[in-house]
């Protein structure tokens, strides 16, 4: 399985933005300055975004475009559309969950077994979550320190759209994922005008 590889705190420092969610990532910025100097052209600041967008979800270009095509024939806004698939992937939402301290650690327990979707074992980062879907940590997975502290301290710190339970080590999808309601910064239209051009 092709994974992203790049030192984190580097990579958001080239983009100008803390994709990783890391306090110290932007520790050495220079605040966008350099970037500024480059005066990139507007293909160049779509381009950025999508860079900014794929490392947000740490997800490859070809999986990023087949994103993009199934959100193009959606029947609504098609940046709305993009965020809302990029969300509900398993990994990115056991992230979201605080069973995971990063996108990085979600997908390790995703892949390694750790995590269950209405009672069964999933280890496909990419698996789509839907609205009532609960999200469990294994029972035998609850004994690692890392992952109940991870979920334990931070349950309290979540999105609207995810509902917590901490006596089962579980949260639940509990509405649909409004683009307004994620917390990201990215002007999601410039990657579809970006798309809609190439593709």
């Amino acid at each position: 399985m092709a994974r992203m590889r790049h030192p984190r705190f580097k990579k958001c420092r080239s983009l100008g933005l803390n994709v990783c969610g890391h306090p110290k990532a932007m520790k050495r910025a220079d605040n966008g300055q350099s970037r500024e100097k480059r005066k990139l052209s507007p293909y160049g600041i779509q381009l950025l975004e999508k860079q900014r967008l794929k490392c947000y979800y740490e997800v490859m270009e070809k999986q990023f475009r087949r994103y993009v095509k199934e959100a193009m024939k959606d029947n609504e806004m098609t940046g709305d559309s993009l965020i809302r698939k990029l969300e509900c992937r398993l990994d990115n939402m056991v992230y979201r969950m605080n069973f995971g301290s990063s996108i990085r650690e979600a997908r390790q327990m995703v892949t390694h077994g750790h995590m269950e979707v209405n009672g069964k074992k999933v280890d496909i980062p990419s698996f789509a979550l839907s609205v009532g879907d609960i999200v469990t940590l294994r029972q035998k997975s609850r004994k690692n320190e890392v992952y109940r502290e991870n979920f334990m301290e931070k349950a309290f710190n979540t999105v609207s759209y995810v509902e917590i339970d901490k006596e089962n080590f579980s949260a639940v999808l509990v509405k649909k994922v409004e683009r307004s309601e994620v917390p990201i910064e990215i002007k999601d239209h410039l990657v579809v005008e970006l798309y809609s051009k190439i593709m």
